[in-house]
């Protein structure tokens, strides 16, 4: 098989998309990404097909709106156990509408979109009134908005070297700080962001 240079020192063997199952997998930006709104970014793939894709951006979260605020917007009532933290810009998509990736240990009783074994994804209000109650999964990122591509659009993008692909974990994901993980997916593919 040929094999591909990108610019961080890093050859990727030619692989065909089509072939790859991206369900579950992170999408890492590449340094010259085009659209700004994506520069830098690391997005948990949580549902992929041949209808197209859609993920949520896992750092960068927003800079004036946290969980609790987003509660209180929406008329929630929050116990003193109910966990604080950043909402996140999920992706330029529904910017309005709420996401919440977590562990798989969690289904919501009106809708919970496993992913795999390790991650799920709940769009509905229940999830947040749980967590507004101390409740609900164990590792959490909440996030406004997605990414989204129509059939074949994410494929071309990744054949044009905009996105390099790795394995989600749940450390990653969840417990390495925003700013960091950029740099903590490469280091995944064993590249070094400074090369």
């Amino acid at each position: 098989l040929g094999r591909r240079k990108h610019h961080l020192g890093y050859t990727q063997p030619e692989t065909r998309v089509s072939e790859i199952d991206l369900n579950g997998k992170l999408l890492i930006a590449m340094p010259d990404m085009g659209d700004p709104r994506f520069a830098y970014s690391v997005i948990f793939i949580c549902a992929y097909s041949a209808e197209g894709a859609m993920g949520l951006v896992i750092n960068k979260p927003t800079h004036d709106l946290r969980l609790s605020n987003l509660l209180e917007q929406l008329e929630i009532s929050q116990s003193t156990d109910a966990r604080d933290m950043a909402v996140h810009f999920g992706g330029p998509v529904e910017h309005g509408r709420g996401f919440v990736l977590h562990d798989y240990g969690y289904h919501s009783s009106i809708s919970t979109l496993e992913v795999n074994d390790d991650f799920a994804m709940t769009a509905t209000l229940d999830i947040l009134e749980d967590l507004a109650q101390g409740r609900g999964p164990t590792h959490v990122l909440v996030a406004l908005g997605y990414a989204g591509w129509g059939p074949g659009q994410l494929e071309a993008e990744i054949a044009q070297n905009g996105w390099l692909i790795c394995d989600a974990d749940a450390d990653l994901v969840f417990e390495t700080a925003d700013a960091l993980k950029w740099e903590a997916a490469l280091k995944k593919l064993g590249i070094s962001a400074l090369t």
